[in-house]
């Protein structure tokens, strides 16, 4: 294969890839858009119903028992939706990982190609010079998994915290709100 055939062949892959990207970021904006106007509009729709259960209410020990009695599910809503927040962000980063994954993948091999096929036109004792750079590629390549690994780890320790952060915010409030009652 000829190098404009190569080059034309990589620059349709480069051009695949950026499309890839593209709409996996699209697809996740619409996700947070379509998350957040659905949690707007149901706020909004609880907001007013919430109101006229306080308006309702005939005394001040009754009004602080509502208030309690509604913030518990407010809170659990809240908390739902910074969840699904992270996890709409977090799979996009995993999809966007996979896809420059996949990228350097294929550059690597043809990359790898390319000094091959140097090497057997190239003049004697150049084979060394293409074994150092078969080397640093190999090297870079290392780093760039370490890194990886490294990052997969970090997400996964942050998704475990973000978990056990959500949860205890639910458990204070639940707690919070039969205190509240009782001072009232």
């Amino acid at each position: 294969m000829s190098l404009p055939d190569q080059i034309s062949i990589a620059n349709k892959a480069s051009i695949e890839a950026a499309l890839t990207l593209a709409n996996t970021a699209f697809a996740s904006a619409e996700k947070l858009a379509t998350l957040n106007l659905n949690t707007a509009r149901t706020l909004l729709e609880e907001s007013v119903s919430n109101a006229k259960t306080l308006l309702g209410a005939k005394d001040a020990q009754e009004l602080v028992s509502l208030q309690s009695a509604l913030a518990q599910p407010t809170i659990e809503k809240i908390v739902s939706y910074g969840r699904s927040v992270y996890e709409i962000s977090a799979a996009a980063q995993e999809d966007i990982g996979k896809i420059l994954e996949s990228q350097l993948s294929e550059v690597n091999k043809n990359v790898s190609a390319a000094l091959d096929k140097a090497a057997k036109s190239a003049p004697a004792g150049s084979d060394v010079a293409v074994a150092a750079v078969k080397s640093a590629i190999a090297a870079a390549n290392s780093a760039y998994d370490s890194i990886n690994k490294a990052a997969k780890q970090v997400a996964e320790i942050a998704e475990a915290n973000v978990a056990a952060a959500t949860t205890a915010t639910v458990k204070a409030v639940g707690s919070a709100a039969p205190k509240a009652k009782k001072v009232a």
